[in-house]
């Protein structure tokens, strides 16, 4: 199944993928979330970016060891076929083209422009951001389509890029805010702001966006040289980095500006702590690397987005397979497969508009699709995590027992605190996600004929 496409990605590209697409829109876009969530309480606003890592590293670890002996064509999509089976395999790699990819990737393309927006000093739900989201979204789409390799070094600068904002603030933001005392005063104040429900649970779902997309990075594993090395590494190295440099991070933020003005500040929260701590200038300076931080993002989300229907074609699943398993003979990409996550991209755009940006357009239906297609994910985490039990023979005890023992707590917990935290919204969200995978079930065997 895995034939046609090239092995053009090395192990620094594969981790540039983990570390490029977790690190970026959400940490700037997410840190101010947690704080108001948690009504200004810095630990707890830590003990969720933990929590939120934890059940990252969790996942991606029993991720690491399927990504040992299974190497197919979609990562994710390989793993829920060979531990629970070729149906939900096919229904996994269709939630993941459908609502997944292209759902993270058009909530990135207006993070970014909001930034970019942020920093021209626009209107961040105007027609200036949504132009220009839309504009980010087609560019990573025609970047990935026509050129693949460059998509990837793109992904490994980007990375480089975007690690040193969050890198400086984590040191100078620190330094800075022990030195006049904010840190300090931050870290024993008491809860500023009322806050309804679990602070706790709320908090830690908000960072879930911030920490998402590393599963991503398996959607190249047929085109990695040497993946059931790489990948792993990848897998758990990357993810690793990123709870260690988001905690740090979120530290240096504290002691930039009081948690009061943080919260306050709203989009421009991150840009009011930078230009505290670094002048004017180079705040602004800095901010710009949030920008290329952001779109670093939107490309390795493109990138997977971009395979999505590819996945099950190469499987001889899914709606007219002879379509979407074609490649382009110059790229050696699937065109097809391509133009159709791009336009699933700019359909979730359009609703997510539609529903968190502007008088909400469909009614009980307005729901924050940057946040609950992940919890759907962590939920059907839980079936493969289970299997693996079973079918874990000469793996070890921690691999086979502890390991996704440990996956499914960290994924229940997700889903629990989403529950607890968002309350109706995942009842209309569900009803859109039912809707969804009967058309994928209605269409699982369309247009298979022509193929005869």
């Amino acid at each position: 199944m895995s034939q046609g496409l090239e092995k053009r990605y090395g192990l620094l590209t594969a981790i540039a993928m983990v570390v490029g697409i977790v690190i970026g829109s959400g940490v700037f876009f997410k840190a101010e979330k947690v704080l108001v969530a948690t009504g200004g309480n810095l630990p707890q606003g830590i003990l969720a970016w933990f929590l939120g890592g934890l059940v990252m590293v969790a996942c991606a670890y029993n991720f690491a060891v399927m990504a040992t002996r299974y190497e197919k064509v979609s990562g994710i999509v390989d793993y829920a076929e060979m531990m629970v089976g070729t149906k939900y395999g096919y229904f996994f790699a269709w939630f993941m083209a459908t609502i997944y990819f292209p759902a993270m990737t058009s909530v990135v393309a207006w993070v970014s422009a909001r930034y970019f927006c942020v920093l021209l000093g626009w209107d961040i739900v105007g027609p200036q951001a949504m132009t220009i989201a839309s504009l980010f979204l087609v560019g990573s789409y025609v970047l990935n389509a026509i050129s693949p390799k460059l998509a990837g070094k793109l992904q490994v600068t980007t990375t480089v890029i975007k690690i040193i904002p969050l890198a400086l603030m984590a040191v100078v933001g620190t330094i800075f805010g022990l030195k006049n005392g904010i840190l300090i005063e931050n870290f024993n104040g008491s809860v500023i702001a009322d806050v309804q429900g679990n602070p706790l649970f709320t908090a830690v779902v908000g960072t879930a966006f911030a920490y998402e997309g590393w599963i991503c990075a398996t959607s190249i594993n047929a085109e990695l040289k040497d993946a059931k090395r790489n990948l792993p590494l990848a897998l758990v190295i990357g993810t690793v980095f990123v709870v260690l440099i988001y905690m740090l991070y979120y530290i240096g933020l504290a002691g930039a500006v009081e948690n009061s003005v943080m919260m306050e500040g709203g989009e421009t929260g991150a840009k009011i702590a930078f230009s505290t701590v670094f002048t004017q200038t180079g705040g602004t300076l800095l901010f710009v690397f949030v920008v290329i931080s952001c779109l670093g993002t939107l490309n390795g989300l493109m990138l997977a987005c971009t395979r999505g229907f590819y996945a099950m074609a190469a499987r001889n699943e899914g709606p007219t397979p002879h379509i979407f398993n074609g490649l382009d003979k110059v790229t050696n990409m699937p065109t097809n497969s391509s133009a159709m996550g791009v336009l699933m991209a700019a359909i979730w755009l359009t609703y997510f508009y539609g529903a968190n940006l502007t008088d909400p357009w469909f009614g009980p239906f307005c729901f924050d699709s940057s946040e609950l297609p992940i919890i759907t994910i962590y939920a059907m985490y839980i079936p493969i995590f289970l299997m693996q039990l079973k079918k874990g023979s000469g793996l070890g005890v921690f691999n086979r027992y502890i390991a996704p023992l440990l996956g499914v707590v960290a994924s229940g917990f997700m889903v629990v605190a989403a529950i607890v935290s968002l309350g109706k919204a995942i009842v209309y969200y569900l009803i859109v996600f039912a809707v969804i995978m009967c058309i994928g079930f209605l269409l699982k065997n369309y247009g298979h004929e022509k193929m005869e």
